[in-house]
């Protein structure tokens, strides 16, 4: 038999064809309460201080070396809604965090031991990477009526290699459905590139281009139970709308790039782990 996590071929013609694939009960239930309760200690252990605002509308977060030096920490990043108009939290600092990142797969036990588990060694085996390695994790809340808005995008904008190499996987943690914030994705727009990369220079955080609109019929919703595993390619056009609903959707997000290639992006590889 196969190595569990190994992809089949056609599964791997799906991805080819479409830019990302679902992969169902990757993760057990056991696997899943692990990352849930390690993420519920280290919420408790958070002061509530140290922390910025995320919002892929308007990339605050991108302006401050806060995030960026959250490429080597565990950061606390609040939702945008999570205030009112004292600056003050609305609601209980475990139910106002938007994510955790983004070094939790070289910090932390839990999330480390999912990140270089066999199973994950195995898919990127099998998609061909020669020396892969973890650049960023992410712990994703989404949470109850307030879970933002993650705008269309692709993931090679954030992490880009020369040629590119980054595939996203997103581990459902709970249910994911079009009522609390699923991924949307549109099939097949891997085949069109890159469409704007984002630059950090002597001007500071920026694009190359603006962000082209969408036809919103073009996505599907790629509806998810917790355990199951979405592969992402690094050119796939994707987003999740806000979770106005009651039930928050949690996930883990890796982002992963082959270090056989030059990396040339912002994000230096020492703060990345190879995955054997």
């Amino acid at each position: 038999m196969p190595p569990a996590g190994s992809l089949t071929d056609e599964q791997l013609r799906f991805f080819d064809t479409n830019g990302y694939l679902v992969l169902e009960s990757f993760s057990s239930a056991e696997e899943v309460k692990a990352m849930r309760d390690r993420m519920t200690e280290l919420v408790d252990g958070f002061d509530g201080a140290s922390a910025a605002i995320f919002s892929t509308k308007d990339h605050r977060h991108a302006k401050n070396d806060f995030f960026f030096k959250s490429a080597e920490n565990i950061s606390f990043f609040f939702e945008e809604k999570a205030f009112g108009d004292d600056g003050c939290l609305k609601q209980a600092k475990e139910l106002s965090i938007n994510k955790v990142g983004h070094a939790l797969h070289e910090l932390d036990p839990v999330f480390k031991k999912f990140s270089f588990s066999a199973n994950i060694s195995s898919l990127f085996s099998s998609l061909s990477y020669k020396r892969p390695a973890v650049i960023q994790s992410m712990y994703i809340f989404k949470q109850p009526g307030i879970g933002g808005e993650v705008v269309p995008h692709q993931d090679n904008t954030f992490l880009y290699t020369e040629p590119p190499s980054c595939t996203g996987l997103w581990l459902a943690l709970e249910d994911a459905n079009k009522t609390n914030g699923c991924l949307w994705a549109i099939p097949g727009s891997h085949k069109n590139g890159i469409i704007r990369r984002m630059i950090r220079d002597e001007n500071g955080t920026h694009f190359d281009n603006p962000l082209p609109t969408f036809d919103q019929k073009d996505f599907v919703p790629l509806e998810v139970k917790s355990g199951d595993l979405v592969v992402i390619h690094g050119d796939l056009v994707h987003q999740s709308f806000e979770n106005l609903s009651p039930v928050s959707r949690h996930a883990l997000s890796l982002h992963v790039i082959d270090t056989e290639e030059c990396y040339k992006g912002k994000i230096h590889l020492s703060h990345s782990m190879e995955i054997s």
